[in-house]
């Protein structure tokens, strides 16, 4: 038995979810916030057999796929304003962050 967590971008967590719930993986949506840009992120926990793990990174990989995003910087306060970018960069956002940790024990009441 494996705990799989995902940080994935708000942007992909309804249609993850949608397709955890079809696959029949159950999870637990987590919200959470961080990274570079302080978007809002959605984090699931998932409890999988250790022969599903595999479908379940690959079905995190082809749902939560990178793009691209034009994002504005925000105005440096009180910091070093020698590495601000005053115009609208792109990054490129998306992708899910994985941890598989193995479980001792699942119990379900």
């Amino acid at each position: 038995m494996k705990m799989v967590i995902a940080i994935v971008q708000d942007h992909d967590s309804q249609r993850l979810a949608d397709r955890l719930t079809k696959n029949d993986f159950r999870n637990t949506k987590l919200a959470s916030t961080g990274g570079f840009l302080r978007a809002g992120n959605t984090t699931f926990l998932c409890g999988v057999e250790d022969a599903r793990v595999d479908e379940l990174l690959s079905l995190l990989d082809d749902t939560c796929g990178n793009r691209e995003q034009t994002v504005a910087p925000v105005t440096p306060m009180g910091g070093n304003a020698d590495s601000y970018i005053p115009y609208p960069v792109e990054v490129e956002v998306g992708g899910a962050t994985v941890f598989v940790l193995p479980i001792e024990q699942f119990e379900r009441f």
